[in-house]
């Protein structure tokens, strides 16, 4: 069985597979911090699943909004926008704390803000760069389990 395990002080993602780590990859995880709270922009710590899965054919850098691709980003391209990138994958939790996970819209997805990967910067998701982030999405079906830990790797 597949697994995601984030480390927020390592500001790293890795993957699982019947318990043998296949794959390592930078993050950026809030720079608000760690919280639940509606509109706190941060991200969550628990227990998570992928529950949907977007952007199965849509070319790298494929701009979503509302999960929805409306455009195509270049990385030439600069802006302070916060742009949901290339895939999504939706996390939701059945934990009391973090039920609020699915309204918050906490994803893991690409950025255009690739140059703060390995630090904390985003409004609450886990961001990858696109490329990372293609290359994981073919790997983790919808479903598959997700450890948002503020404990480093060892």
């Amino acid at each position: 069985m597949k697994s995601l395990h984030v480390s927020v002080p390592d500001q790293r993602v890795r993957l699982f597979d019947d318990g043998q780590m296949i794959l390592e990859l930078p993050v950026s995880t809030s720079r608000f911090g760690l919280g639940t709270e509606e509109g706190s922009n941060r991200t969550p710590l628990g227990s998570f699943r992928i529950c949907e899965k977007y952007g199965t054919r849509a070319p790298e850098g494929t701009i979503f909004k509302g999960r929805k691709p409306i455009g195509y980003w270049s990385a030439n391209e600069e802006s302070e926008e916060d742009l949901v990138l290339t895939r999504i994958f939706r996390l939701e939790s059945d934990d009391p704390e973090t039920s609020n996970t699915y309204q918050r819209y906490i994803y893991f997805h690409g950025t255009n803000q690739e140059q703060k990967i390995g630090s904390p910067a985003s409004h609450g998701c886990i961001r990858l760069s696109n490329r990372a982030i293609a290359d994981l999405y073919p790997l983790v079906p919808v479903g598959t389990p997700v450890y948002i830990s503020n404990n480093p790797f060892s």
